[in-house]
């Protein structure tokens, strides 16, 4: 089958494409910006791309005219908390566009269970881009999911943050609440299985596992598989901002996704049937089940995507291209060199700074700017890194994001997602000479931005001067002169 795969860097979208090109499918996939589709780079030699940008684009590319399946993965809920239905509702519109220029047959879509008479804003906007893709001239297999349990899934991650960090929880009544949770392995079974399957057209589908809980029962469960001992207090009186915001100060979520997530968790997500499972032949696996699953590929390094490295889980709303030229006039620098004598070892210490390991010097210090970030409704330190070694452009790196990672030239740049009276960069290079070369570049909005880049100057000169002496100096020789 010759695939579109829309989304294809999204959460699920980069868990679902290998499996497409395992059983050995021809994939295209549709994304804002190539560069940000995957770091492995056998995957990429295996499809085709292609850049689109649903909000704008309604003519079909060449490329995508000649196509059997589509998947519609298209989702910005974490964007923002005002108008992401319109733009969800117009990014369907213009994909009926451009699917009527195609010859697809089937479109797949992954929804929001909605079987409740009163809806969240989010899952009404699912309903909504349901509604708008049936009067799409293709037939519609619409899967609907409760929460997805998976390695880095923005769900997993803010109960693995609430457990890991809180023994103790007072909790509002929405935690209470029952779902349905279904693991990502099965997400994918059935997202492949309903593939060019005919009784599957023009027909919507409940898809979940076989445990149904209350979010207190999964945070215990989770507990559990966890070895921790947890204690959760529910009560009676805690609105809806105040929830928000202790999901946002507790856990990873931006503080938009957890106002959404919080009018979500009040309405009940049960599948009313389980047809799809018993057609396709799948049994599907226990929350606990999924829960040890994800911490076995955390524990191998092996998390596919996660939903941190989503652009909505920042500052950016489009695309990272417009940052990668740093401006040479109206900045400030600083700008700090020092030679290596293992350019590899250099390399490698720059490919993981961050998250577990840290900024290699002063990371209290970095802990503090992280905390403060937050206090200012700021993404914090608490995004860490997808993997601790690779990175790739667009992943989240604490509160930078990457806009450019060439270990083929020794360059890595960040952009500052932080909240600052401006925009910011940081660069690490490594020359033909073995020199490394660290620059931070500041360009002040106003008065307030030159301000606060000389009222950190000093930080700034002890933290910048001890991270590249670190990054520069080998282990062996640090070791010599002990």
């Amino acid at each position: 089958m010759r695939i579109l795969l829309t989304g294809a860097n999204g959460y699920i979208g980069m868990r679902l494409l290998p499996e497409l090109i395992e059983q050995g499918h021809e994939v295209i996939c549709a994304v804002r910006n190539k560069d940000r589709l995957s770091s492995n780079k056998e995957l990429i030699k295996q499809v085709e791309i292609v850049e689109i940008d649903l909000l704008e684009d309604t003519d079909a590319p060449e490329k995508i005219k000649n196509i059997d399946i589509a998947y519609y993965l298209i989702h910005s809920m974490s964007g923002n908390t005002k108008d992401f239905d319109s733009q969800e509702a117009e990014a369907a519109k213009n994909f009926n566009k451009l699917m009527a220029e195609t010859s697809v047959k089937q479109v797949i879509y992954l929804s929001g269970m909605v079987n409740q008479d009163k809806l969240s804003k989010h899952l009404k906007s699912r309903k909504a881009v349901e509604d708008i893709l049936y009067k799409g001239d293709y037939h519609l297999t619409v899967l609907r999911a409760a929460i997805i349990v998976g390695s880095g899934s923005s769900s997993f991650e803010i109960i693995r943050d609430l457990c890991e960090k809180l023994p103790v929880m007072i909790t509002p009544r929405w935690v209470k609440t029952k779902c349905q949770p279904t693991a990502i392995r099965d997400v994918i079974k059935f997202l492949t299985g309903v593939i060019g399957h005919e009784e599957c057209y023009d027909q919507s589908f409940d898809i979940g596992g076989p445990d149904i809980l209350s979010y207190k029962d999964m945070m215990l469960k989770y507990a559990e598989v966890r070895g921790l001992k947890l204690w959760i207090l529910t009560v009676p009186v805690m609105s809806a901002k105040l929830s928000s915001h202790w999901l946002y100060f507790v856990t990873s979520t931006s503080y938009k996704l957890a106002q959404n997530l919080v009018d979500s968790m009040n309405v009940e997500v049960i599948a009313r049937n389980n047809k799809l499972e018993k057609l396709l032949g799948i049994e599907t696996i226990s929350y606990k089940e999924a829960i040890e699953m994800a911490f076995h590929r955390i524990e191998q390094n092996q998390v596919l995507s996660s939903w941190k490295d989503s652009l909505s889980s920042g500052r950016f709303k489009k695309e990272l291209n417009k940052y990668i030229q740093i401006p040479k006039y109206g900045c400030l620098f600083d700008k700090q060199q020092k030679k290596t004598d293992n350019p590899e070892e250099a390399l490698e210490k720059i490919w993981a700074i961050g998250g577990l390991n840290g900024w290699y010097y002063g990371n209290w210090l970095w802990k503090i700017r992280g905390y403060m970030d937050k206090l200012s409704g700021g993404v914090g330190l608490r995004r860490g890194r997808t993997h601790p070694t690779k990175l790739a452009p667009g992943d989240s790196l604490d509160f930078w994001r990457v806009l450019l990672a060439d270990k083929e030239e020794k360059r890595l740049l960040l952009f500052a997602e932080m909240k600052v009276p401006g925009e910011a960069w940081l660069e690490f290079c490594i020359d033909e000479d073995n020199i490394v070369h660290q620059t931070a570049t500041f360009r002040p909005k106003g008065i307030f931005g030159r301000l606060y880049w000389y009222s950190m100057y000093p930080f700034h000169y002890f933290i910048f001067d001890g991270m590249i002496t670190k990054i520069a100096t080998s282990e062996s020789k640090k070791q010599l002169t002990n």
